[in-house]
């Protein structure tokens, strides 16, 4: 089966490669010239772990390749992966331009029968919207090709997007098509050989099934964190309430870590949406929107924690950052708590020493050309002279460092964790102030 992914973003890029890789011919189309050079010389405009390997494989074996001709891309493929951005506008609603101008350009080229997916995470009624762009361009053309909008949305963890998507949880296909829904059956059955994942629902209801699933990750992670911070306030240890919740079948342990909040490129964003969604269609948020305030706030306590320990002025303070990255396994910084912390650091007069091992590239972007901040290639170089430690990501490498090189490099024998990472007794017998989340 040929088919064309229209975005190399994340989304995009690993939808096409794990197609390419299960033996589908696939076309990957962008509008950016340069990153379309990029990927046919085997460069990656994105890090996750084996992604880069997997498409040099799949352009060697002439199963995927990268253009920039829509025309092509839409005229030789029976499927049709729209993955595109979706911003968030100034109001928290998806900016659906891309979208739309992705359904138009499908409008213009389309020569048969076509299946078009949302691949992007979408509002409700895109499909929709979708279809009729699409049929206006046709009908302009003085032509009536059938074509079918079905939504498909992406379940990929940022650092496990491969195995995601390789070894779904689920396949969510929205589709109120026969001919559709046979022809997503064929294109994922190779996915689910072992048993069928696929779920099939109606258009609306995968459209919404996205935005929940984040939803409800999101709440889980403010919750834990509202109880961290309540855990500090009367003398209770969050990791045993922790275990003690998590014990429970019905609730479980996963994302019920305390920390300094989510970020990333899709919770703040999908939860920002959902509320809009909500308020467009007069049906209550106020879950959504605790969950919003709570991890604002929650991007903030470490903040709190530092001027409690050296005050507010911060002046001639340098501090060590260990983590840029909003998790461990992406060099992706949107939304990550480091930018807010280190701005905030900076806005006191501190200096900033940060090391992370794969997102400095991207940090840089994000803070310019900051005297104040200065980036290293190797963790304990980054201590050097410093006030404090401030762990913001929990990278593998950091979860058992060597206590006595940290010593010796830090100024101040003290540590911000906001991961939770040490052990707060071991840390302070071995002569470090030691502060952490919910204990």
């Amino acid at each position: 089966m040929k088919i064309t992914v229209v975005g190399t973003g994340y989304v995009g890029l690993v939808t096409g490669t794990c197609f390419a890789e299960m033996g589908s011919e696939v076309i990957c189309v962008d509008n950016n010239q340069e990153k379309i050079d990029m990927l046919n010389h085997g460069v990656m405009p994105i890090f996750e772990y084996g992604l880069k390997e997997m498409v040099e494989r799949n352009i060697k074996g002439n199963r995927i390749s990268f253009i920039t001709d829509i025309k092509k891309a839409v005229e030789e493929s029976l499927v049709i992966f729209i993955a595109v951005g979706t911003p968030p506008n100034e109001d928290g609603s998806a900016d659906l331009q891309y979208v739309l101008t992705v359904a138009k350009d499908i409008g213009k080229y389309i020569n048969g029968y076509k299946v078009v997916v949302d691949k992007s995470t979408v509002p409700v009624g895109t499909a929709d919207l979708v279809k009729k762009t699409i049929k206006a361009e046709l009908k302009k053309r003085e032509l009536n090709y059938d074509f079918d909008v079905v939504s498909n949305p992406e379940f990929l963890k940022e650092g496990m997007a491969i195995e995601d998507f390789m070894k779904p949880d689920r396949i969510i296909v929205g589709t109120d098509s026969e001919k559709a829904k046979n022809i997503m059956n064929d294109l994922y059955s190779s996915f689910t050989f072992r048993s069928n994942r696929i779920i099939f629902m109606n258009i609306r209801s995968a459209e919404l099934t996205k935005y929940t699933a984040n939803a409800m990750l999101a709440t889980k992670i403010s919750f834990i964190n509202e109880i961290a911070n309540l855990c500090e306030k009367v003398g209770a240890n969050v990791e045993d309430v922790r275990i003690g919740i998590g014990s429970d079948s019905r609730i479980g342990y996963k994302f019920l870590y305390p920390g300094i909040g989510y970020g990333g490129s899709c919770f703040p964003k999908d939860i920002k949406a959902l509320i809009k969604i909500s308020q467009e269609n007069n049906s209550s948020s106020q879950i959504l929107e605790a969950v919003e305030n709570v991890n604002y706030k929650q991007k903030r306590v470490m903040i709190d924690k530092i001027c409690a320990h050296f005050g507010e002025d911060l002046k001639d303070k340098v501090f060590a950052i260990w983590g840029l990255s909003f998790k461990p396994m992406t060099d992706d910084v949107r939304e990550a708590p480091s930018i807010i912390i280190i701005n905030e650091l900076v806005k006191r007069g501190a200096k900033i020493q940060a090391y992370d091992p794969k997102a400095i590239k991207e940090a840089k972007k994000v803070f310019g050309n900051n005297p104040f901040i200065k980036y290293f290639n190797d963790q304990y170089q980054a201590l050097g002279n410093a006030d404090a430690l401030v762990l913001i990501t929990e990278w593998r490498q950091f979860r058992h460092p060597d206590f006595q090189k940290i010593k010796n490099r830090l100024k101040q024998k003290v540590i911000f964790d906001g991961r939770n990472q040490y052990d707060p007794e071991k840390t302070k017998a071995n002569g470090f102030t030691y502060f952490c989340i919910g204990k």
